[in-house]
């Protein structure tokens, strides 16, 4: 992203910050040197923008005639010169960088928490595992390697601690949930609701039943049953109880 700064050269031409030019050196003095881009307005590169590395004389880097790469740091047609940079600018400064921005990197080194994507700023920025893709991975090697080109998109920039966070799983359309149903959980709602709609048998009732299976695989009609602290009963009689109280459970639920 550019500085949108243009400014008119006498000969129509736009200037912008950042733009590229093939010069030739035509000067030099003790604070820089002249460079010829090929526009009316006179170039400038001063000492401290030769090289990354200090330069003590110009002469000892720079000779008349040399041709070189330069960009042009700040246009000032307003004082007659385009002040001109031998140090590739960078393609993002840290002011360039917003949230939400969506730029192109590529990835230059992995690490156990991340991905580092170049994006042309001061440093890297970092896509953190959790933001590498939707889907469930233990390893960043899983979807990138050093090398690749990709898209991302700026989640944070904390200038402070010179930090860029970034994302690839926010410009992939997240996935729908996927609701699973067993076989045997289908099955077991199926039976559920005609279970709910019978009268729940009471402690009373279940000791009955149980009686009255343990009397039919046991003994013949005429079988005794008795329970601890109650006279002796035969099978029949338990049956007839049983069946009175059915009933009355029955017509109690239907009211």
């Amino acid at each position: 992203m550019e500085n949108t700064e243009i400014v008119e050269a006498p000969n129509n031409t736009e200037i912008k910050r950042k733009q590229h030019y093939t010069g030739k050196v035509v000067k030099t003095m003790l604070a820089g040197a002249i460079v010829d881009i090929g526009l009316e307005v006179p170039g400038v590169v001063h000492i401290s923008r030769i090289q990354e590395s200090p330069v003590r004389r110009v002469e000892d880097v720079l000779q008349v005639g040399q041709s070189v790469e330069v960009w042009v740091h700040r246009s000032a047609s307003q004082k007659g010169r385009i002040e001109l940079t031998m140090i590739k600018p960078l393609d993002l400064e840290w002011r360039e960088l917003k949230k939400d921005m969506v730029i192109k990197g590529k990835v230059v080194r992995l690490e156990k928490f991340g991905a580092f994507v170049e994006i042309g700023a001061e440093r890297p920025g970092l896509v953190h595992i959790s933001e590498l893709t939707h889907d469930y991975i233990k390893e960043v090697s899983e979807v990138v390697k050093e090398g690749d080109e990709v898209e991302v998109k700026i989640l944070d920039v904390d200038r402070k601690k010179k930090q860029i966070k970034l994302s690839m799983k926010a410009l992939e359309v997240k996935p729908e949930p996927v609701v699973k149903v067993t076989k045997s959980g289908q099955k077991e709602k199926e039976e559920a609701a005609p279970e709910a709609e019978q009268p729940v048998p009471t402690a009373m009732e279940a000791a009955l039943r149980e009686a009255m299976e343990r009397s039919k695989e046991t003994h013949p009609e005429d079988v005794k049953v008795q329970s601890k602290g109650q006279p002796t009963r035969s099978r029949r009689e338990l049956e007839n109880i049983l069946s009175r109280t059915l009933d009355h459970k029955s017509r109690s639920t239907k009211q």
